[in-house]
């Protein structure tokens, strides 16, 4: 169990940063409802994901992450974000995907792991359909612009 926990605590550090990244999205695209609102809904997303991933590390028995990380490029572009949108839109979508590009191949390298339970299995799953939907999200923006 303490596997587990390891596990849900490091990916929801991850899923916390990206979440504030979302928030900051909305923040920032005031001149468009319909992209504030996007980015309103995948930041309620991860938020009810964050939710589920800490509710189920106190059910095994641990204390869930409640901040982010600041380790990795991909989530420093996220503390940066509200220059990148202000400056250049396209570094701004690029941004996104590589976040969530980065949190899809960390979950997937969690799945990877022979030894979780079915449950945080569940969780990652949920999680990393989440990141590849993030992903095409960023793709269909970037071809917008």
């Amino acid at each position: 169990m303490t596997n587990d926990i390891d596990i849900l605590n490091d990916v929801t550090k991850t899923l916390i940063d990206s979440h504030k990244g979302y928030e900051t999205c909305v923040d920032v695209s005031d001149d468009s409802y319909a992209l504030q609102s996007n980015f309103r809904d995948r930041a309620e997303r991860r938020a009810a994901l964050i939710q589920e991933f800490q509710s189920h590390v106190r059910t095994l028995g641990g204390e869930p992450s409640t901040s982010g990380s600041v380790a990795g490029a991909a989530h420093r572009a996220w503390t940066s974000f509200t220059t990148l949108f202000a400056d250049d839109e396209k570094a701004a979508i690029e941004a996104i995907d590589d976040g969530e590009e980065y949190l899809a191949e960390k979950i997937e390298a969690c799945l990877n792991d022979a030894a979780i339970q079915p449950g945080t299995r569940e969780l990652l799953q949920k999680a990393y359909t989440d990141a590849r939907e993030g992903e095409r999200f960023a793709d269909a923006l970037e071809k917008a612009l």
